[in-house]
């Protein structure tokens, strides 16, 4: 094989900065979308369901983008044309979105950023894999990290600075307040510069080229999926109990996307193992069924750290506003002081984003990338279930180290774990299908989370915060099934370990 060629330090932050722009929109969308949801008008166990627009968004999106750029080549690159176009697309949603006239304009305004959002993301990781040699990797995902980590931190903090200037923070029923507004106005722009920086600044290696550069060897093995029809089978049967029995005890209708998921995966897995195709979704259902073993292990890993993500970004503006700051009406003066207050919890979190970025380096020197991630997802966890019972939302601060901490392990260690295990020619469809296990832990939340806080926690919403917490932890415990990388495995990674989980 012929060397990858090392690059520059200020090559590497070049094809990162993008990374900001589209951090800066996650941001602003974690912090401010349920906000926006209750000031048009929903209900507490309306908002999880509103909120799967973006998963559902992702787990279509970000498979074929992985898929189509691995397959891509133009005057622009094979990555780069994908980074423009989702950038283009999320500018307009994030200026639209606060201008929203009803609850539903503003989930579907949600659907169009973060599909957006993901053309852009799911490339960007692949990025990394394609332009960097293996011994620059950590330096390209810790740079994503702090640029990942300094969007957040200023997009979170946003509100309530521009409220701190004199612009109006309480808007007339149906209106979403200045702050916000302006916030997302400014998002737009920070977006489409940071990307279109990135796209001016960096060049692609050829499809070609890139082939010379991937390790002998390093190829997956041809899976048989004869035998799929068996999981697919076992996922419409599943699927159809839960259909029966959502309608025979007329249990919550958002359970229905879930049962309808596993039917329609379910019909895919049968189909992959009858047709003769080679199409783009033959071959994403195939690498879905054959995934390597590493990935089948840190699956478990993400799902419920993920899930515990989507826990937090749809409960901590109804739980700070209600137990820190005494108010659900999000026309008080109390309610949208609370609101922008978590803008500053998360700008707080990612400022111990940045600082694990530095750090979680060190402490895998110490622990190992597996106790690492325990230690951090546990910090996490205990930070999360804290909002129920701290009173004084200045303590909130002290939670919010720990989220950021295993925010940072969640952004970096498992795809340092993965990363140097998926050959160069399937990098981006790997990346995608990865993702899945982001996404499918989110609308599973949006399924039952406002189910499970009403029946059992009578719609407070500080509990959503504590299941989240709980499962964070769980994750963390799931990692010590991974197995790390040895150091003559790593010397000479002549094929990937495909062992079962």
């Amino acid at each position: 094989m012929t060397p990858k060629p090392e690059l520059s330090f200020r090559q590497v932050w070049n094809m990162c900065v993008g990374f900001l722009g589209i951090q800066f929109a996650f941001a602003l969308q974690n912090a401010d979308v349920s906000r926006i949801f209750q000031t048009l008008g929903a209900n507490l166990r309306e908002i999880p369901i509103l909120w799967v627009a973006a998963p559902l968004s992702g787990l279509i999106v970000q498979p074929i983008i992985g898929y189509a750029s691995d397959h891509t080549w133009t005057w622009l690159g094979r990555r780069r044309p994908y980074f423009l176009g989702g950038a283009l697309l999320t500018t307009l949603a994030l200026v639209w979105m606060p201008y929203s006239s009803g609850l539903w304009v503003a989930a579907a305004m949600l659907w169009l950023m973060d599909a957006s959002i993901n053309v852009s993301m799911e490339p960007f990781r692949a990025f990394v894999g394609d332009q960097l040699p293996e011994s620059q990797r950590p330096l390209g995902f810790a740079l994503q990290g702090f640029f990942i980590g300094i969007g957040a931190v200023l997009a979170s903090i946003l509100p309530w600075a521009l409220a701190k200037l004199g612009v109006p923070n309480v808007a007339p029923v149906g209106q979403i307040p200045a702050t916000v507004r302006m916030a997302f106005e400014v998002g737009a722009a920070v977006l489409f510069c940071a990307v279109l920086w990135t796209v001016v600044t960096t060049r692609e290696y050829a499809p070609q080229r890139l082939l010379r550069f991937a390790r002998k060897g390093l190829t997956l093995p041809i899976t048989d999926v004869s035998r799929a029809w068996r999981v697919g089978l076992g996922m419409v049967g599943a699927g159809g109990l839960g259909v029966a029995a959502i309608r025979r005890f007329s249990l919550a209708p958002e359970l229905y996307l879930l049962s309808g998921g596993l039917i329609v995966f379910g019909a895919l897995f049968a189909w992959l193992s009858a047709t003769a195709s080679r199409g783009m979704v033959r071959q994403v259902m195939g690498d879905l069924y054959g995934m390597p073993g590493p990935m089948r292990r840190l699956a478990w890993v993400q799902f419920f750290s993920w899930f515990a993500l989507f826990a937090m970004w749809i409960y901590t503006t109804p739980t700070v506003t209600s137990v820190q700051f005494g108010s659900a009406d999000p026309q008080s003066l109390a309610y949208n002081t609370g609101a922008n207050w978590v803008g500053v919890l998360f700008a707080t979190g990612n400022c111990f984003l940045i600082a694990g970025a530095v750090l979680i380096p060190l402490m895998v020197r110490l622990l190992g990338l597996r106790w690492s991630h325990l230690v951090n997802l546990a910090a996490g966890g205990l930070g999360l279930a804290s909002f129920a019972w701290i009173r004084s939302p200045e303590w909130l601060l002290l939670s919010m180290a720990g989220v950021g901490f295993a925010t940072a392990s969640i952004q970096s260690l498992p795809y340092t774990l993965l990363s140097d295990n998926l050959p160069a020619e399937k990098m981006g469809v790997y990346m995608g299908i990865f993702n899945f296990f982001i996404v499918i832990p989110q609308m599973l939340a949006a399924s039952v989370l406002g189910g499970l806080v009403h029946a059992l926690f009578g719609d407070r919403p500080a509990f959503g915060l504590v299941l989240g917490g709980a499962s964070m932890v769980i994750g963390g415990l799931c990692t010590l099934r991974v197995v790390e990388p040895r150091v003559a495995d790593t010397a000479s990674p002549s094929r990937l370990d495909t062992r079962e989980a």
